[in-house]
C-alpha cells in the first residue's frame, strides 16, 4: 500500500488481541483457541489476520434485507486475502419502526459499536450499515475505537411506478400524501401508491440521509470507490462489500486507522460532496460529530463557506428529479468528485491506501449522454443548496435546504403560531378554530435533542384547510430535525433548542419572525426587554426519570457539535496519535 513500510505497518496480532483477563496470559491464549476449535477453526486459521464484520441486518430494518448476502461477500473478500472474517451483530436502527426517532438512539449505537471493536479481537472492521443513523454511527465508533475501518452500504432501493409515474421512497411518498391529505387521492389510490413506493430491498432511492451518508462516506475515503450508489439488489453491490473484505485486510496490514486517513482536508471534500448532491440537512449534524471525534475542527461556518462556492450538481430528488439508480449509471460519486476536481483538496488519503488524487487519476468525466451529473459552468442549481441562519432565534445556529425550499418563501415575514410538542403539532394542526394562514410562521419547539432526542418532526405538514385550498409550503421553524427526502422551506436545527432555554422558548403566538434565507437571518421581531421578561418565567421541562433517556438528557450536545454525547468525544489535552484503548498488545 501507498505510504506504509514494514516500520509503519502494525502488529497483526489476530485472536490474541485484547486478550480475556483470567489473570494468566498463556490461560487466555490457551482457552480462547480451545473454543474457536468448536467452531471448526484450526491453526491455520487463527495465524491470519482477524476482520471483524459488523452487521445491522434486522428483520425490524427492511433496508437491510439483503445484508446476510453483502455479509457474505465481504467475508469472500477477506478470505480471499488471507484474513479470517468474524461476523458480529450489533443494534439496528430502522428508520420507520423505531420510537420516537432512531436519531435517539444513534450515540447508543456508536457506544456500542466502539466497545465492540475495542473488546473483541480484531485487526480491522468492516462496518455493514444503510439506514439513515446507523452510517453515521458507526463512523463515530471507528473513529473512536481507531482500528483499520472500511464502511459497506447497503445500497439504495431500485424505484417502482404507479399509473406511468416513476416513484420511489421517501421523496415520493411525502408527495403521494401530501395530495392524499389535500383530498386529490381516495384511499383506494393512496393504498395502491404505498405498495409501488419500496419494492425492493435496500435504503431510500433519492437523496436522503442514508443515500447522502453513502456519498459522503465515500467522498470521506472511508469506502471503497464507486461504492456509495450501487442498488441493493445488484452484483455491483456485492462486488463493493468483496471488495471491502480485501480492503480490511490490507489495511489492518498497513495500519490504516482512522487517525491516519482522516483530515481537515478529508472533512472539507465531504462537504462539498454534500452541497453537490443537494444533501440531507441531517448529514450536517452527522459530519460535525464525526468531526467532534476525530479532534479535527469543523463547524457550521465551515459549512456555510463551502456552501457558498459549491452549486448544485446532481440531479436527485428532493433537490432535483432523479433517483440514485440515475446517480450510479451515470458513474456515481468518482465521477461526481472528478467533476468537483478544482474545488477539492486532492492529498486527503483513502482507504484504497492512496490519496484522491490517485482515486480519479484514471476517472473520466461525466459522459455528455447523462443529465444526472451537471458540470461545474452548467449546474442544475446555483450554491448554497444547504444554508446556515443566524439571528436572535438561533443565536448559534439554524440550518435550512434552499435547494427544497420554495424561492418566494426564502425571504418572509409572518406571525408565530407555536406548538410545543411533535405531539402537539398530531393535536391540533388540522383544528379548523385555530387561526393559520398562508402568511403564519409555523413554530415547533421541545423537540431538539435534549427534549426529544432531535425526532425528523421539522417538516410537520401544511394544516389540511389549507392543504385543500392548494397551499403546498410553509415557513416552519423548529429545533428539531427533518427527513432528507422532505421538501419545503423549512428551518431545523435551531440552537440552543427550546428545552435549554434557547429562544425559541420564548416566542409566543402573534410573535413576528423573520426569514432571510439569502442573508442567513432568522429573527424573532419583539423587543429584548420583553424577551427577558418572559425568560424570568420560563422553566424547563421535566428530565426523564431513568434509563438511556435520562443519560441523552443528561449528555447529549447541541446541533452545531453534532448531537454527540460529552463522553464520548476526546479529551481536549489528548492527541489522536496517543489515543489508547483499541486492544492493541503492540
Amino acid at each position: 500500500m501507498t505510504g506504509a513500510n514494514d516500520a509503519e505497518k502494525r502488529q497483526v496480532l489476530g485472536v490474541d488481541r485484547g486478550l480475556t483477563s483470567y489473570g494468566d496470559e498463556g490461560f487466555s491464549r490457551f482457552l480462547r483457541r480451545a473454543f474457536l476449535a468448536s467452531a471448526g477453526y484450526d491453526a491455520d486459521d487463527l495465524d491470519r489476520p482477524v476482520v471483524g464484520i459488523a452487521d445491522t441486518s434486522s428483520d425490524y430494518t427492511t433496508c437491510h434485507r439483503e445484508m446476510p448476502q453483502l455479509a457474505e461477500a465481504v467475508k469472500r473478500g477477506v478470505l480471499e486475502a488471507g484474513g479470517l472474517p468474524l461476523v458480529f451483530p450489533t443494534m439496528s436502527l430502522p428508520e420507520i419502526l423505531l420510537s420516537p426517532t432512531s436519531m435517539l438512539f444513534r450515540n447508543l449505537l456508536a457506544m456500542e459499536t466502539e466497545e465492540l471493536i475495542k473488546a473483541q479481537p480484531m485487526d480491522a472492521v468492516v462496518l455493514l450499515g444503510g439506514c439513515d443513523k446507523t452510517v453515521p454511527a458507526q463512523l463515530m465508533a471507528a473513529v473512536s475505537a481507531d482500528v483499520p475501518a472500511v464502511e459497506v452500504v447497503a445500497g439504495p432501493m431500485l424505484t417502482g411506478s404507479w399509473r406511468g409515474q416513476r416513484l420511489g421512497a421517501c421523496t415520493d411518498c411525502r408527495g403521494m400524501w401530501a395530495r392524499h391529505r389535500a383530498g386529490e387521492l381516495d384511499e383506494a389510490e393512496i393504498g395502491d401508491v404505498r405498495s409501488a413506493l419500496a419494492t425492493t430491498g435496500g435504503t431510500c432511492m433519492v437523496m436522503g440521509t442514508a443515500s447522502t451518508m453513502a456519498c459522503v462516506t465515500e467522498a470521506l475515503g472511508l469506502s471503497p470507490a464507486g461504492t456509495a450508489t450501487a442498488p441493493a439488489a445488484s452484483g455491483d453491490r456485492l462486488r463493493a462489500g468483496t471488495s471491502a473484505g480485501r480492503l480490511a485486510v490490507a489495511a489492518a496490514r498497513d495500519d490504516l486507522r482512522p487517525s491516519t486517513l482522516l483530515s481537515r482536508a478529508s472533512l472539507t471534500n465531504a462537504v462539498t460532496v454534500l452541497m453537490a448532491v443537494g444533501g440531507s440537512t441531517n448529514a450536517i449534524v452527522h459530519l460535525l460529530a464525526i468531526a467532534g471525534r476525530t479532534g479535527l475542527d469543523l463547524t457550521l461556518d465551515d459549512f456555510d463557506a463551502i456552501a457558498r462556492r459549491v452549486p448544485l450538481l446532481v440531479d436527485c430528488k428532493p433537490s432535483g428529479s432523479g433517483y440514485l439508480e440515475d446517480l450510479h449509471r451515470a458513474g456515481g460519486v468518482p465521477v461526481l468528485m472528478k467533476t468537483l476536481e478544482p474545488l477539492l483538496d486532492l492529498s486527503a488519503r483513502t482507504i484504497e491506501g492512496g490519496t484522491l488524487a490517485d482515486r480519479l487519476a484514471g476517472v473520466e468525466p461525466a459522459p455528455s449522454w447523462q443529465t444526472t451529473i451537471r458540470p461545474l459552468d452548467e449546474p442544475l442549481g446555483p450554491p448554497r443548496a444547504l444554508a446556515v441562519l443566524r439571528g436572535n432565534l438561533a443565536p448559534d445556529g439554524a440550518v435550512i435546504k434552499l435547494s427544497a425550499a420554495t424561492p418566494e418563501l426564502t425571504v418572509h415575514e409572518g406571525p408565530a403560531v407555536v406548538f410545543e410538542s411533535p405531539e402537539d403539532v398530531t393535536r391540533r394542526i388540522d383544528d379548523p378554530a385555530l387561526d393559520i394562514t398562508p402568511d403564519s410562521v409555523l413554530v415547533l419547539r421541545n423537540a431538539g435533542p435534549v427534549a426529544a432526542g432531535m425526532p425528523e418532526a421539522g417538516s410537520f405538514p401544511v394544516p389540511r384547510r389549507l392543504a385543500q385550498q392548494g397551499i403546498r409550503d410553509m415557513v416552519r421553524v423548529s429545533d428539531a430535525r427533518m427527513s432528507g427526502t422532505s421538501y419545503g422551506t423549512v428551518v431545523l436545527h435551531v440552537a440552543p433548542e427550546a428545552a435549554v432555554g434557547g429562544p425559541l422558548a420564548l416566542v409566543e403566538d402573534g410573535d413576528v419572525i423573520r426569514l432571510d434565507a439569502p442573508a442567513g437571518e432568522l429573527t424573532l421581531l419583539v423587543p429584548d426587554d420583553v424577551l427577558e421578561q418572559r425568560r424570568a418565567r420560563w422553566t424547563p421541562p421535566p428530565a426523564p426519570d431513568r434509563g438511556w433517556r435520562r443519560l441523552n438528557a443528561e449528555h447529549v450536545l447541541q446541533a452545531p457539535q453534532g448531537a454527540d454525547f460529552d463522553t464520548l468525544r476526546p479529551a481536549p489535552q489528548g492527541s489522536r496519535g496517543a489515543r489508547t484503548g483499541s486492544g492493541d498488545e503492540e
